[in-house]
């Protein structure tokens, strides 16, 4: 079943200089019980993706074009008024930085309760026990007592835990975690990917789960999409991106980080260039400057999404009947992760 399908979405932020268009025609689909990763450099559109679907782009930025739809209904036309009943109830987001989410002069429990009184009816004293259930589900010791903490007693790791559990507080049906392990440590990064697998499995949530950590995205996601300068730029499985990449931007991406490969000492290959300012975004394929396979036409003309297999999709010029044949073109992939199948 079908919780979420997006449909050529484009988000623009109407500035002072022009149009930023941020997000130019992107579409993808989440099944129940799945958790989709979206990847990418810094500006690609990523963030803006979710923030279109939470309907939390501020002034200057606005939806101009296309559809989301929950559950089959198109929230991205909704009032302020109806779109925040779903927003917090049905679906849900953590923030990148847990630190600036949580209110620093309200005690957690708080917090948590606030959202639990605001979007069910339950007394105060079921809020409370609530939100002490939810604290045991994303195993904080001593929920009893961290209830009545303030968020500078808790660690990073067991802040970004208290804004899961926040997330969860009104049972959604989708999760969306934008980079939920930006600056926790190694160990803890780990101890958050599990806990959202298991929450996953537990309680049948659908997630999207938004980082530029290709590592991460192996750990967890069962479905993978590539953005680059506000487009799609490859999609499929998790396997069809790691094993068997179809778009020179995803080559490129695997190549430029390090492997964990004991004794390796291959050298990194960075991307080349700079991103597309989408003040004036590129008429073509925007990876056509940096990419070492372009020809003529990815300069005027950007590629649809050829189809390469079962769901997976790459929009490369490359993939057309009639383009050449590039030499050693499907030999890199991203064999040296555990992707999770």
């Amino acid at each position: 079943m079908k919780v979420l399908e997006v449909k050529n979405l484009h988000t623009s932020f109407f500035t002072h200089m022009g149009e930023v268009q941020a997000v130019r025609g992107v579409s993808f689909d989440l099944e129940k019980g799945e958790i989709l990763g979206i990847v990418g450099e810094s500006g690609s559109g990523k963030s803006v993706t979710a923030l279109s679907i939470m309907g939390l782009v501020d002034q200057p930025g606005r939806i101009t074009e296309g559809e989301i739809l929950f559950q089959g209904n198109d929230i991205s036309k909704l009032s302020h008024h109806d779109l925040s009943q779903i927003r917090g109830n049905e679906i849900s987001m953590i923030f990148q930085d847990p630190m600036t989410s949580l209110n620093p002069v309200f005690k957690i429990g708080n917090q948590i309760k606030e959202i639990i009184l605001q979007h069910t009816d339950k007394t105060k004293s079921e809020a409370e026990a609530h939100a002490i259930e939810l604290l045991k589900l994303v195993n904080i010791p001593e929920p009893e007592t961290r209830i009545n903490q303030y968020p500078h007693q808790f660690s990073g790791g067991m802040r970004q835990r208290a804004m899961i559990a926040m997330a969860l507080s009104c049972d959604p049906q989708l999760l969306i975690a934008d980079e939920p392990t930006t600056a926790l440590d190694v160990t803890i990064q780990a101890q958050i990917l599990e806990l959202m697998r298991d929450l996953k499995n537990k309680i049948d949530l659908s997630v999207i789960l938004i980082t530029h950590d290709l590592g991460v995205i192996a750990e967890i996601c069962s479905k993978v999409i590539v953005m680059y300068g506000g487009l799609v730029m490859e999609q499929g499985s998790v396997f069809d991106i790691f094993e068997n990449p179809q778009h020179p931007y995803t080559k490129g991406l695997h190549q430029s980080v390090p492997k964990n490969v004991t004794g390796s000492k291959k050298r990194l290959i960075p991307i080349e260039g700079t991103p597309p300012d989408l003040l004036e975004p590129p008429t073509g394929c925007p990876f056509s400057p940096r990419c070492p396979h372009a020809m003529e036409i990815c300069m005027k003309e950007a590629a649809p999404l050829f189809n390469i297999g079962d769901k997976h999709k790459a929009s490369c010029w490359l993939h057309h009947e009639d383009a050449p044949k590039v030499e050693n073109y499907s030999q890199v992939k991203g064999d040296d992760y555990d992707v999770i199948e």
